[in-house]
């Protein structure tokens, strides 16, 4: 008998570890683990954590299908959660526990731990690659080295794909033996899931209708996606990221749909674009394999402890609230809060302003992030903070700061975006949207005056790291 533990990779279609399993022929078991202190002290975002919850009542639905029964489990940590599998893997007689590779730090610890314990048992223990399309590890220059600029990476990537192929899940066999041991495990509402939930019923869990999502993207958007995906009044964005960040949906998927609507002479350029930003996921997920230290929080430019942070608590809670006094930041963040998502372009502005217009530290945003996003994830979110802050991995260049009022000139025009976030600047004219604090009648509105000044801050950022890039 084979127990597959599902971590972030809750789906039934293209799961390398569940199709291992089901390639036996012999009975299966499903197991989730839920482990609140450890999100607790990852920040995951109670959106998320609902959307788990939820998740996993329609993942036990297919999983049924399939002839599997979803059991659960509730522990403080990983290292309780590797004990609870190794003394459930015994208490059912397992052959084996099969689970997808994760490459975060504490993840990794857990596993090397769970392998240890299962060994003393005689249970075997088996990994798979799952959450890349080319395993970590696998993608280096002609020198053996891994990449440090997307670019490049890029290149080696698509050089390695020569198709994608969604593997058909197959049933297991009916059990043989009476399930009454396993009662007490099974997946239901009177199992606790002890970690604060915030609705997010905004976002469908079933299968067939993110399947549906990914399909109507890649056939009617994929192809305008370069000119329209920086604009956040559009709906121009697959809005997959939570799907992908929680393993409802897996990235051959993606590739495998992209490339099925693809027009006879090939991917279009919003297609390509749109690929790149799955690549861009693989290429922060193999930066985890290389460089450990970024689990840490720490810079991946060595230069970047050098940067002089103000850190001013009361400029991160404005910031945090969406009362900076710039449209663009506020309504981006006023969407973070009350979605748990938050448009990319907009994520890129907000960071920007945070690191080099309050000289805050980026570690101060990632973790924000973090606490608020329904698509949190860790690779993801720490690569994007560290680009911004220049510190990253081929991160923009330092002196390369966002204005906050340009950019959204340049991506709200007409403020649709803006004015659904922010209602109290309705009154105020197009004229003066992106600068508030010019019109006539700014003192009637209720908004906040700018809280720093951009052209003297983005002087102070620039001495800063060039500071910090000569010690």
């Amino acid at each position: 008998m084979q127990i597959v533990w599902l971590r972030r990779d809750l789906r039934t279609i293209d799961n390398s570890a569940l199709n291992r399993a089901l390639a036996t022929n012999e009975p299966v078991v499903a197991v989730y683990v839920a482990t609140p202190e450890q999100w607790a002290s990852h920040d995951m975002a109670p959106i998320q954590a609902d959307l788990i919850y939820r998740r996993l009542f329609e993942l036990q639905k297919e999983l049924l299908q399939l002839n599997i029964p979803l059991c659960y489990g509730q522990t403080s940590d990983f290292t309780q959660a590797a004990h609870w599998i190794t003394d459930f893997a015994h208490l059912l007689g397992a052959s084996r526990v099969l689970v997808n590779n994760e490459y975060e730090i504490n993840e990794i610890h857990r596993d090397e731990l769970c392998a240890q314990l299962l060994q003393a048992k005689q249970i075997e223990w088996l990994t798979l690659e799952d959450k890349c399309v080319l395993a970590p590890g696998s993608v280096r220059n002609k020198q053996g080295e891994y990449f440090k600029v997307f670019t490049p990476f890029k290149r080696a990537w698509l050089t390695q794909i020569t198709h994608v192929t969604i593997e058909k899940t197959t049933a297991a066999p009916l059990w043989s033996q009476s399930q009454e041991h396993l009662q007490s495990y099974l997946w239901s509402t009177s199992q606790s899931f002890d970690y604060p939930r915030v609705d997010s019923s905004a976002w469908s869990v079933e299968f067939d209708d993110i399947r549906q999502q990914l399909r109507d993207f890649c056939r009617d958007h994929a192809v305008s996606y370069q000119q329209e995906r920086d604009f956040p009044a559009l709906e121009s964005t697959s809005r997959l990221s939570p799907y992908l960040a929680l393993g409802f949906l897996s990235v051959r998927q993606c590739l495998a749909r992209l490339y099925a609507e693809a027009p006879p002479t090939g991917l279009t350029a919003g297609a390509e674009t749109w690929l790149s930003e799955l690549i861009w996921r693989e290429f922060y997920q193999h930066l985890l394999h290389f460089e450990p230290k970024l689990c840490r929080h720490r810079d991946f430019s060595e230069w970047g402890k050098y940067v002089a942070w103000s850190n001013d608590e009361s400029l991160f809670q404005a910031w945090c609230e969406g009362r900076t006094g710039y449209p663009i930041v506020d309504a981006a963040m006023r969407q973070l809060n009350s979605t748990g998502w938050m448009h990319n372009r907009l994520r890129m502005i907000v960071a920007s302003f945070l690191t080099k217009d309050l000289h805050i530290d980026w570690r101060w945003g990632e973790k924000y992030f973090m606490s608020q996003l329904i698509d949190g994830d860790f690779a993801a979110n720490n690569g994007g903070w560290q680009w911004c802050a220049s510190t990253g991995c081929d991160g923009q260049p330092y002196f390369r700061i966002f204005n906050p009022t340009s950019q959204g000139e340049k991506f709200d025009a007409d403020g649709h975006f803006i004015r659904h976030w922010i209602p109290e600047l309705n009154e105020i004219g197009s004229k003066w949207l992106h600068q508030p604090w010019l019109a006539p009648n700014f003192a009637l509105c209720g908004y906040p005056k700018p809280i720093v000044d951009h052209k003297a801050e983005r002087e102070v950022a620039l001495a800063s790291y060039k500071h910090a890039k000569e010690c």
